[in-house]
């Protein structure tokens, strides 16, 4: 069984500049790989902010009217180079067709540059505040080199050499070019309508409030923690009637049908109609003495004389009988 920071202790006795493939296939596969998964889907959104971005990519129509089949090639391509290397033939062939997809557009360097950059930087911003531990000095130089490399063999110029120049260029090019674009914004709502689609969505045929879980809770009482609170209570936040989901409140609980007992009153320790407080044992009920019998196990039970009846008469016993009884003794 693998232990939890083998692969990091792995990664460090690695040399960041000359294993940064190893070191990045082990932190994007085993380390981080959901992680990276959604870092680098947004490293890809963000991108649409730029308008000559967003726009060319509305032009294409390929994230608009084809968007599952584009995110596959996307995801085909860069995992073949991951997996095989640059060096390898499938590597090469992924290689060469995300450079023929690109030769098809007029796209500057600059843009080139600004979204190479983008996976580099997402990754490390979202693994810092969601990952189970922060990147380490050695896969931040290996995620420099990788990107470097890849940056090379698609022919960008100018690519930033360390981690900490591939951040200073993002930062500074999303200050100088970020803007709207309608285009742009059609790219991004398809983008999350495809996202959207991975998971389930809610069952056909049900009651307008299915859809409002938040007001479904309000309108049942649910009991629900709050900050600061020792003990669940209903959400009194979301009024039961109010907004588009109009669910009707629950009724209120019927009253209990056991009267109080007359001599529950007045004792501390004893438990009230309507009320659910822990019960100390001086204040429990007594059992009836046949409960209490047969709880002991014994079959024989004391009669008791009821309340105001006189009490039984004695037998009336000769003398002869008493001095046998004396004697017997």
């Amino acid at each position: 069984m693998v232990q939890r920071y083998e692969r990091l202790k792995e990664i460090q006795r690695l040399d960041p500049e000359r294993d940064f493939l190893e070191i990045y296939r082990l932190t994007v596969t085993y380390e981080f790989p959901w992680d990276i998964t959604r870092a680098l889907e947004l490293a890809l959104y963000r991108t649409y902010a730029v308008p000559s971005i967003g726009r060319l990519l509305a032009e294409t129509a390929e994230l608009t009217e084809r968007s599952q089949k584009r995110y596959d090639d996307t995801a085909l391509l860069l995992d073949a180079v991951v997996e095989h290397g640059f060096d390898s033939e499938r590597g090469r062939t992924a290689v060469r067709r995300i450079n023929r997809m690109h030769r098809s557009y007029d796209i500057s360097n600059d843009d080139m540059r600004y979204v190479l950059c983008t996976f580099v930087v997402t990754p490390k911003r979202w693994i810092d505040a969601y990952g189970w531990r922060r990147l380490s000095g050695h896969e931040l130089r290996a995620f420099a080199a990788y990107y470097r490399t890849l940056g090379a063999h698609m022919g960008i110029q100018d690519v930033p050499q360390t981690y900490e120049d591939f951040e200073r260029l993002l930062d500074a090019y999303e200050v100088e070019h970020f803007g709207w674009d309608r285009g742009a914004r059609a790219v991004s709502d398809a983008t999350l309508a495809l996202m959207g689609s991975w998971y389930p969505r809610p069952s056909p045929g049900g009651a307008e409030s299915q859809s409002c879980p938040a007001r479904r809770l309000a309108a049942a009482r649910l009991p629900v923690r709050t900050a600061g609170s020792a003990h669940p209570r209903a959400d009194p936040r979301v009024p039961a009637s109010e907004g588009p989901c109009r669910t009707a409140p629950a009724a209120a609980p019927e009253p209990s049908l056991r009267p109080a007992e007359p001599r529950d009153q007045g004792l501390p320790g004893r438990v009230r109609a309507g009320t659910a407080r822990h019960v100390p044992h001086a204040g429990r009920a007594r059992l009836p003495d046949a409960a209490r019998a047969a709880s002991r196990g014994t079959g024989r039970v004391k009669q008791r004389p009821a309340a105001g009846a006189a009490a039984p008469a004695q037998p009336v016993r000769t003398a002869s009988a008493r001095k046998r009884l004396s004697s017997s003794v």
